[in-house]
């Protein structure tokens, strides 16, 4: 069976395919021009530490604004906290807000399985695997210019006025976040704070999208679904590396269900909970958990 997916019209993938190129290019160029630049200059402490912190704010952004909040609803957040999450989350330069939820939307309905943009088992062409579909699910799926559509994937969160504003205006929220480092540090801030920022981000975010569908370990059963819970990436990616768990669980604040899986996103909900930004949060009842591990258990003996 071939599989069927939304693209964007011809006209527009010369152009989706040139800028994704673009964006993916130049964070890399920037790596590049940091190694040339400390070696000549050195890497001072505020250079790490504008680093530092544009990473974290990015990447609790794309974490706790774009996915849990956003995409899977986990929790409820006043207007002001929402746009700041959501704004630091198009800092990532990874489309807008309502585009990247219905994207990720669709990844779940279709989850390694026919019609999934990014799965590392099925293409536009077909069936892929080994490397040619790690290198698909990381980013190649950008490059054809797959999209999903949001009145679709995406309907409720398109109701929302602050979530429609902060993605009509992503263009000037990723200017924003790319100009902010430059005036704090100049052009060393511009480089790690910016470039080499972005060139993170990006790849630990597509890293769950490969690594997290091919290595890694399972506690729970989730169908033709092949997510994988990855130590590593959760580190790096604050959490969303409990891809397994994640998967097994979509609406749950929480990705690290257990006391030694480190998910910093679910440490950062439970502040701003006791702080009372944010309400509503959802969390997987203990016996739930219980039941859906025993029962891959069972699966896995029989």
């Amino acid at each position: 069976m071939k599989p069927t997916y939304e693209r964007h019209p011809d006209r527009e993938l010369l152009f989706i395919r040139i800028s994704t190129l673009f964006l993916v290019i130049a964070p890399f160029a920037g790596v590049i021009w940091a190694t040339v630049y400390s070696l000549n200059n050195g890497i001072g402490v505020k250079d790490l530490g504008i680093l530092a912190g544009f990473y974290l704010a990015t990447a609790f952004g794309v974490t706790v604004g774009f996915h849990r909040m956003l995409t899977h609803r986990s929790f409820d957040a006043n207007p002001v906290v929402k746009a700041i999450l959501l704004i630091f989350g198009t800092w990532s330069i990874q489309g807008a807000a309502i585009g990247w939820a219905a994207i990720h939307s669709k990844h779940h309905a279709k989850s390694d399985d026919v019609g999934d943009p990014h799965s590392p088992y099925w293409s536009e062409s077909g069936k892929v695997g080994g490397w040619r579909g790690f290198f698909h699910a990381h980013m190649g799926w950008m490059l054809g210019g797959i999209r999903a559509d949001p009145e679709r994937y995406a309907k409720a969160q398109m109701q929302d006025p602050v979530i429609r504003f902060i993605s009509k205006t992503a263009f000037w929220w990723a200017v924003l976040g790319m100009l902010l480092p430059f005036f704090i540090g100049g052009v060393s801030g511009f480089i790690w704070g910016g470039l080499v920022r972005v060139f993170l981000v990006h790849h630990v975010t597509w890293s769950v999208n490969s690594i997290c569908h091919i290595w890694g370990s399972r506690d729970y059963s989730t169908g033709k679904d092949r997510s994988t819970n990855n130590r590593f990436v959760a580190l790096l990616s604050m959490g969303e590396g409990w891809h397994n768990n994640h998967h097994a669980f979509p609406r749950s604040a929480y990705h690290g269900l257990t006391r030694w899986q480190v998910d910093f996103s679910a440490y950062l909900i439970r502040a701003l909970r006791a702080v009372r930004l944010i309400s509503n949060v959802y969390e997987v009842p203990k016996d739930v958990i219980s039941a859906r591990k025993s029962q891959a258990i069972n699966r896995r003996a029989a």
